[in-house]
This record gives structure tokens, C-alpha cells and sequence, in this order.
């Protein structure tokens, strides 16, 4: 029996990237229920990708009778549904197959036994004041993820840098920024100690990082998805953003973290904002990245009961009553 419904989340206080502005978090959650046992898995329909919560339910509705008589994750990528309604069903299997099985997704996956790993924690996008007062509040967390991608942005990280002295940092510039600015603003990063800058360039544009002189990492989001989108970042990128709203789910965000670990590259497992239960599958592939930015739950008003657990910004293995 299948389940589709909607959720909406709020924020704590108002949520801000280069795109826009955001108070909640919508979700979708499908959970599939066989002999007893119920699978549960939460996606996160993005519009910047051209689904909404809406497209989302509708598809898996009309998938309804097939995704009934699914008997393996393998066969949801033949029901041609929209990236995060994917995540969601082959999130449901994991944890349905878990419980089937009585053994841990993380077994079942063939993944190291998950072990606690610090998140960055993100700044909202906003004037360089703000934006200091946040990182202040934050100074003590060890990795931050700075939201840039607007006039200003060198200010903005003088402003933080002063506000958090020792911390690391990332930079998300949401496709903000335009070649003419771009090799300055990678050395301003530099400059202010940035390990990091993903998707400086919109995804249709980002054929001027080829071969471009780098002051830091540059990694791809917006222009990351699955597996095939994987031989176009080679030579524009050093780093990929994994996300399995992107991917499709769980199994194609593993095969995408094998395969770009095979190339070199180094791999960032990001969320959309979303509650413990996106987080937790992705969890997995925490555990082979080297960065984690999921820190959605910690940017709601509130999480999930039960929901994963941070001590500041080091993130415990999910609660098996959440999920997998």
C-alpha cells in the first residue's frame, strides 16, 4: 500500500539564497507499506529543477499501481518519475527492505558502519552586518557554509571572517555570480581562507571554469545531478555537490559518489531543507564524502520525534525508529 503526502516545515526565522527567500520547508513524504512492515522516505520538490510539491504527488499518483508492484529499487528508475519523487520511493524501499530484513540500511548498502561526522552549518544570505551577526552566534562551529551570490559578497566575507576567526569555510554562491567577477572573487575567498566555492556560475554558463586558474576548490551543484551528468564536470570542476533530491534516491546517489570518487574528485553530500528523515538516507553517503552540509533540521523551528541528534554541528548516526 502506498502513501503520499504533504508536509510543510517551518523555518527558523527566514531562510535566504541568491534565488530568493524562504520561510518553510515543503516536503512530500511516500511511505510503502507490504506484509506488515512500512517504508518511509521525504523528498523535497525544487523549482529550480522545474518540480514543485504539486508535480511531484501527481506523478506518484498516477504511479500509484506500479509502484505497488514494485519489487526492487532498480525498476523506479523505469517509472520515469520526477528526480525527487524518486528519492522519496527508493528512500521507502531502504527503510522497507531494512525492516524486512531486520538488518541496517548500511549493511544492506554495503557502506562503512556510520559514524558521527560534523555538518557544516549554514549563514542565510544577507547584508554584511547580518551576516556577521549570524556567523557570531555560530563562531563555535567548526565548518560554516556561507550563502554568497550578490553584489557585496567581498564584504560579506570580510565581515564573516572577522565574526568566526577560526573557522572553516564554504561558500555557496547559487549560481550568483558572472564570469567578469569571478576570478576575484575566487581570490577573495582565498584570501579570507575558503576551502571551497560551489556552483559560482550558472549551470548554462560554466564552461568559462575550464582550465580556469583556481584559488580554491570549485565544486559543482546545479550542474551535478546523476551519473550521465558526471563527464561534463571533468576539467570544470574539482568537487560535486551529491544530493538525492538530485540523483533520484539513495542507490543512484552511492553509484554517483563511486563513480566520482573514481575520477578524483571530491565529494560534498548536500540537502535541500528538509527534516531528519531526508537526511538520514543520505547520511550514508556521508559517510563517504569529504564534506557533509546537512544541516536542514537545525535550520527548521522544529524536527521530527524522533529526528537525528547534533551536538553543535557533529551529527549521529540516525535513530533505526527514524529511519533504515
Amino acid at each position: 500500500m502506498l502513501s503520499i503526502t504533504s508536509e510543510s516545515w517551518p523555518i527558523a526565522g527566514t531562510f535566504t539564497i541568491a534565488r530568493g527567500s524562504k520561510t518553510s520547508a515543503d516536503v512530500v513524504v511516500v511511505s510503502l507499506t507490504r506484509d506488515g512492515e512500512t517504508g518511509h522516505g521525504e523528498c523535497v520538490p525544487y523549482p529550480r529543477y522545474n518540480e514543485t510539491v504539486p508535480m511531484v504527488m501527481a506523478a506518484l499518483e498516477a504511479a500509484r499501481p506500479a509502484i505497488e508492484k514494485l519489487t526492487s529499487r532498480s525498476a523506479i528508475a523505469g517509472l520515469k518519475l520526477p528526480h525527487a519523487a524518486a528519492n522519496a520511493l527508493d528512500c521507502a524501499m531502504w527503510d522497507l527492505e531494512a525492516k524486512q530484513q531486520h538488518k541496517p540500511a548500511w549493511l544492506l548498502a554495503g557502506v562503512p558502519e556510520p559514524k558521527p561526522v560534523i555538518t557544516a552549518f549554514t549563514i542565510s544570505l544577507d547584508t554584511p552586518e547580518a551576516m556577521a551577526a549570524a556567523t557570531a552566534r555560530a563562531k563555535d562551529r567548526p565548518l560554516l557554509k556561507l550563502k554568497l551570490g550578490r553584489e557585496g559578497d567581498e564584504m560579506r566575507l570580510a565581515a564573516i571572517r572577522s565574526a568566526a576567526p577560526n573557522a572553516r569555510l564554504i561558500v555557496d554562491a547559487n549560481e550568483g555570480w558572472s564570469p567578469n567577477v569571478l576570478p576575484a572573487m575566487l581570490k577573495a575567498c582565498r584570501n579570507y581562507g575558503v576551502e571551497l566555492v560551489e556552483q559560482p556560475l550558472p549551470a548554462a554558463n560554466d564552461e568559462f571554469l575550464r582550465g580556469l586558474q583556481r584559488d580554491c576548490l570549485i565544486c559543482a551543484d546545479e550542474s551535478a545531478h546523476g551519473l550521465d551528468s558526471l563527464p561534463a564536470l571533468k576539467g570544470k570542476y574539482d568537487a560535486i555537490n551529491i544530493k538525492l533530491d538530485k540523483t533520484g534516491g539513495l542507490t543512484p546517489a552511492l553509484e554517483l559518489a563511486n563513480a566520482s570518487r573514481a575520477q578524483g574528485m571530491k565529494i560534498l553530500v548536500g540537502c535541500m531543507l528538509a527534516t531528519s528523515l531526508a537526511m538520514a538516507p543520505a547520511f550514508l553517503v556521508a559517510q563517504l564524502a569529504d564534506y557533509v552540509d546537512l544541516d536542514g533540521p537545525l535550520l527548521l523551528a522544529k524536527d521530527r520525534v524522533p529526528g537525528i541528534s547534533y551536538a553543535g554541528s557533529l551529527m549521529q548516526p540516525p535513530p533505526a525508529a527514524l529511519w533504515g
